[in-house]
């Protein structure tokens, strides 16, 4: 069995920025343990496979470990190979996804996002959290993810993750934040225990990252980076219980997957 691939830089104009997705189109869902298989082979952040379903398509995500409740690069880089490369007729993508309906829609060169909000409430931080991370917050919250506020932007960029110990805490993963320099936040995101030690631009982070920094600067569109090695832009707003988050993208590779013989007409549950 081939299987088309594409793997595209997401949040960014160009190549070797942003976060690489893996993306592979199917006709009908093949089992999950391939599709497992065929994430750790990628040793990306996240492949995304989508079906589909007559009004749209069912999507999944899966890390090199795990498949993902919400992921938002490689939607972007579904959509974009949606547009860029399968050529589709619809204007807006719709996803339906662990999450709920996703949507994807063009806007001139950018690639819009339609996700749930996810506000985080203040929390205390597990055990040894503080101490993995090498630098204590100001303020600590939690949604699906821990949630630390910094004061600058420097204190961001110089945050050093024992990984290791990160990796045995009980957090999904961790997202560092703080008013940008040149932006008007920044953020870095640690999911270890996910086999993705720091991801280079997280959409679903700023599910929590938007309304925490559209009340905090008392505006609803915002301009974000994410500060990692790679970097990457995103362009937000807060829509009450929604949040967009808009982004450039840049295709990478296009290839083929070879397999043996393992579809299943059954979507997994």
């Amino acid at each position: 069995m081939k299987l088309k691939l594409f793997q595209v830089d997401a949040f960014s104009q160009v190549p070797f920025h942003g976060n690489p997705a893996a993306v592979v189109p199917l006709d009908s869902w093949l089992p999950d343990e391939v599709m497992q298989n065929i994430a750790l082979e990628n040793n990306l952040a996240e492949t995304a496979y989508f079906v589909p379903n007559g009004n749209g398509y069912d999507l999944r995500w899966f890390t090199p470990t795990i498949e993902m409740d919400l992921c938002g690069h490689a939607t972007l880089a579904s959509g974009f190979a949606l547009f860029e490369i399968l050529g589709t007729d619809q204007s807006i993508l719709r996803f339906q996804t662990k999450s709920g309906e996703l949507t994807v829609e063009k806007d001139g060169d950018k690639y819009v996002l339609d996700f749930p909000s996810r506000p985080g409430v203040a929390a205390e931080a597990p055990a040894g959290l503080i101490e993995a991370i090498g630098a204590e917050p100001k303020e600590i919250l939690k949604s699906r993810d821990y949630m630390l506020v910094y004061d600058t932007e420097d204190e961001i960029k110089a945050i050093k993750p024992n990984f290791e110990a990160l990796s045995k805490i009980d957090a999904h993963a961790v997202i560092v934040t703080a008013k940008g320099d040149n932006s008007d936040f920044v953020s870095r995101f640690f999911a270890p225990d996910v086999g993705v030690p720091e991801d280079p631009v997280t959409g679903s982070a700023h599910c929590t990252l938007i309304p925490y920094w559209a009340e905090k600067l008392g505006k609803n569109e915002l301009f974000a980076r994410q500060v990692s090695s790679r970097g990457g832009e995103l362009f937000c707003e807060r829509r009450g219980d929604r949040v967009k988050i808009a982004g450039h993208a840049a295709l990478y590779l296009k290839g083929e997957i070879y397999i043996e013989e393992a579809r299943s007409d059954a979507a997994a549950s």
